[in-house]
């Protein structure tokens, strides 16, 4: 289809706050038949609203599937034999099971909002055929404009659920129009490679139908929802990850130079309450406070247990604990430049740390304001340096680290010891990045220091060829801190070994198998 003119969705927005404006968390149109769908415009929108509610029942366990399998978290109760702890020391030590609950609430609650997705694609007459989007007649009346625009949305928020899931799974079942339980079932897993066809269509249809307008000429309606630039933005990470560089470069620097995002000036303004959908924020879930039922939950989740009131009203579960490994890592020193993110992102109670990036004070438990980055303009920049490649000590893509660097405080090199002050690299010298191996290193550690927390960790690891040996290390570096703890006592060996390829991958939920009487569903090997 040709590349319309984009038309905002009015009406998406009807919550208006002074300093931001937040998505209604509206359910689908619940009494539109499967035969019906949606009759018009308001309808689809409406429905296209609770689409993107959606979006945040997923993160609820993501971070259990992603950070928590990295160096970055770790599940802090190493004694305790609760029945949620147990459950993120599988996590924590690749011990995972087709029968884990969390595993399965993660994949039900994303295919739930993809099933919501296709209602209203199917509402639109958006089609996937033969490996292309194609827009028919639908069952709503709107115009060729609202058709683009709205269809723009629903194709970006799918292909974003279906790259989580092809990461996470592998092998997925690719389901692209309503259909009922019955017909679920006799839908076969599709190949990665197939996955990959249908995000990258989508993305690519997103892309020339949502708007394309500066940050700055964007309406405060239309900030909370997808853009032709969170569209390039995902499309060029979908590119890296398949090893086509070549082909997410041309989509970064459209977003570098005709966006208008941009980095903050301060690194903690990005994720402040007060601040949101600032230049950077290409693209977030959104959560709003106040007790309508849209709150965000990582404040009581993530802030210390046993806390009472200190950190967050309500205490805290102690979840998602960072690991000394990656506190270690921000440059503190005494004196001299130091790395002004470690304090936005991690704080301490009683000597206990917690993660700080997502808290906000509520008044009622699992409520707070703040919104969860899904694309920043820093990981673009990271993400360009990346597809470039190694270009010398002195080259662009050490540069684009080095203004990530310099915006977190890093100063130029003035021959101190580069180990301990947080410096800029060098354009020469011991301390410059000399190799393409010390520059994969030096961008995997400043995209571990820069987005922290973000649940962009385990797939970083996994696009670079890089999680076996990185968790290994990182086991062998915490076992005697942490892992010895655990019980049942498992040794370093034993700990080592559960790192396999296999295990990079998770399992299908088993009652995904077990409930299907249509055919017999593989499972990942190794589970």
């Amino acid at each position: 289809m040709r590349n319309l003119k984009y038309i905002a969705i009015a009406g998406m927005f009807v919550i208006g706050m002074a300093s931001c404006n937040k998505v209604l968390d509206v359910e689908p149109v619940s009494n539109v038949g499967v035969d019906k769908f949606y009759r018009n415009a308001r309808e689809v929108q409406t429905a296209l609203t609770g689409c993107y509610a959606g979006l945040r029942e997923p993160l609820v366990t993501e971070w259990m599937l992603t950070e928590q399998r990295t160096d970055n978290s770790r599940q802090n109760s190493a004694t305790s034999t609760a029945v949620q702890r147990v459950e993120l020391n599988a996590f924590d030590m690749y011990t995972q099971s087709s029968q884990h609950q969390q595993i399965y609430n993660y994949w039900i609650s994303v295919y739930r909002n993809i099933r919501s997705i296709n209602y209203v694609l199917q509402s639109l007459g958006v089609a996937y055929e033969n490996g292309e989007i194609t827009f028919k007649k639908g069952s709503a009346e709107v115009t060729d404009e609202e058709k683009a625009g709205l269809a723009g949305h629903a194709l970006f928020l799918r292909a974003y659920h279906y790259f989580n899931l092809v990461r996470l799974f592998g092998d997925v079942f690719l389901i692209t129009e309503p259909v009922i339980p019955q017909e679920a079932k006799q839908v076969g897993r599709s190949s990665v490679a197939d996955v990959y066809k249908l995000i990258i269509a989508d993305l690519t249809a997103a892309k020339d139908n949502l708007s394309p307008a500066p940050y700055g000429s964007i309406p405060s309606a239309s900030l909370g929802t997808a853009n032709a630039w969170a569209a390039k933005a995902l499309l060029a990470k979908v590119y890296l990850t398949l090893q086509q560089p070549a082909n997410a470069l041309p989509l970064l620097n459209d977003i570098i130079d005709h966006s208008g995002y941009g980095l903050e000036q301060n690194y903690s303004r990005v994720f402040s309450i007060d601040n949101e959908m600032n230049k950077e924020i290409l693209f977030a879930v959104r959560f709003k406070a106040g007790g309508l039922g849209m709150g965000n939950f990582m404040a009581n989740t993530f802030a210390p247990n046993s806390s009472g009131n200190a950190v967050v009203n309500g205490d805290g579960l102690g979840y998602n604990t960072p690991t000394d490994n990656l506190a270690a890592a921000y440059k503190t020193p005494s004196s001299g430049a130091s790395d002004q993110r470690k304090s936005v992102n991690i704080n301490s109670y009683a000597g206990r740390p917690y993660i700080q990036k997502f808290i906000s004070q509520v008044q009622v438990e699992n409520d707070a304001e703040n919104d969860f980055p899904v694309i920043r303009f820093a990981d673009v920049l990271l993400m360009k340096a990346e597809a470039m490649g190694f270009d010398g000590p002195s080259g662009q893509s050490v540069g684009l680290i080095n203004m990530i660097r310099a915006r977190a405080g890093a100063i130029n090199y003035d021959g101190g010891n580069f180990a301990t002050t947080f410096y800029k690299y060098p354009a020469d010298g011991s301390s410059s990045i000399q190799t393409a191996e010390a520059f994969l290193n030096a961008l995997l550690n400043e995209r571990r220091l820069e987005l922290a927390f973000e649940n962009q960790r385990f797939f970083d690891l996994i696009r670079t060829g890089q999680l076996l040996p990185v968790i290994s290390a990182y086991f062998e570096n915490e076992y005697q801190v942490h892992y010895r703890r655990y019980r049942p006592v498992i040794t370093l060996d034993a700990l080592k070994a559960n790192l396999t390829p296999e295990r990079i991958l998770l399992p299908i939920p088993q009652r995904e198998i077990d409930t299907n009487d249509q055919q017999r569903i593989p499972q990942n090997p190794g589970y």
